[in-house]
């Protein structure tokens, strides 16, 4: 029994030991080995010579334990957006959005870990972004911006990238994708339109009375050669001119009063007189009641004035019908 003892710890030690050593040579191997994935570098840290002048590329690799250290690098492209109040040529305050795509320069990724470290971008990009715009928007006018926008976006691309490219940083794309004016600005357009469109009036009028003053200049001189005309018709042929203007203003009056809907014509007897119903005969017909009411005498003159006024007020609201014969009669 003793010796079954013995061999069955003997047995567990040397077990002991094995997974010992297993266990710390699956430690050295995670310790010693690293990954790099896709879209990534590596740069490594060495505890003797520094930062090691080469990139890794992806994949698994192999380092010295506790003397080397991976640092991983995203190569891919990002975008970063930035804004910036900038003045203008014109003294005209300008807010402006600046989106870039930039990625590191892989061959230069040890350089740029030793001088900005793993947020390089953040560190340099705004910056340098609002150092461009500033620049390049002051060279401008406010409407400049609006007009000439290709321009100022290229002149924008090129210096940031350049710019970039001292920090070891590669823009693949500049874009501005926001561009608004201050208040005072956009009164003053404003203003500036209503004093346009004031302008554009007053020459409208103008123009209108340049017209208006020719056709009364064209409507004078007509008026002139027309009185001279009829002046030398009426010498050469005497009043027969002025009797035919006469008559044919009269056919004028009768063809109005034909389409007038308070005139009508009725028959008044065998000898082929008419009624006619005109609006002037209340004149006419006020003047023979009053001459009436004159001949019956004082005591009859209230209740002939009474009559008059009803009888005035009803024509007023009516046509009015008359014979030619009985007003030549009176």
């Amino acid at each position: 029994m003793a010796g079954g003892g013995q061999a069955a710890v003997s047995f567990l030690t040397r077990m002991a030991k094995v997974a010992a050593g297993l266990g710390m040579a699956a430690s050295a191997a995670s310790t010693s080995l690293y990954t790099v994935d896709g879209g990534e570098r590596a740069v490594i840290f060495d505890r003797v010579r520094g930062v090691l002048p080469h990139t890794v590329s992806e994949g698994t690799h192999f380092l010295v334990p506790f003397l080397q250290k991976p640092f991983i690098f995203d190569i891919r492209t990002r975008p970063h957006s930035f804004s910036s109040t900038s003045g203008t040529k014109d003294l005209q305050m300008v807010s402006l959005t600046l989106r870039v795509l930039s990625r590191p320069d892989v061959e230069r990724l040890p350089e740029i870990f030793n001088s900005l470290g793993l947020e390089y971008d953040e560190k340099v990009l705004p910056s340098i972004g609002n150092e461009v715009l500033k620049a390049v928007v002051a060279q401008f006018n406010a409407d400049q911006l609006l007009t000439e926008r290709p321009h100022v976006s290229a002149l924008v691309r090129e210096s940031l990238t350049q710019r970039a490219r001292e920090f070891n940083i590669v823009l693949d794309d500049v874009a501005i994708t926001h561009l608004a004016y201050g208040a005072e600005f956009a009164l003053a357009v404003e203003k500036k339109q209503v004093a346009q469109q004031e302008a554009e009036r007053s020459r409208f009028l103008v123009a209108r009375a340049e017209q208006e003053r020719r056709a009364a200049i064209v409507r004078a001189e007509g008026e002139s050669e027309a009185a001279r005309l009829i002046s030398e018709a009426t010498t050469t042929a005497g009043n027969g001119f002025i009797e035919l203007r006469r008559i044919e203003a009269a056919k004028e009056i009768a063809g109005v009063l034909a389409r007038s809907p308070n005139v009508s014509y009725i028959p008044a007897g065998h000898n082929g007189q008419m009624l006619l119903g005109l609006n002037a005969a209340r004149s006419l017909i006020r003047h023979m009641v009053l001459l009436g009411i004159a001949l019956l005498g004082q005591a009859l003159v209230p209740m002939s004035l009474t009559l008059w006024e009803a009888s005035y007020t009803s024509l007023s609201t009516r046509p009015i019908f008359f014979s030619l014969e009985l007003l030549s009669s009176h």
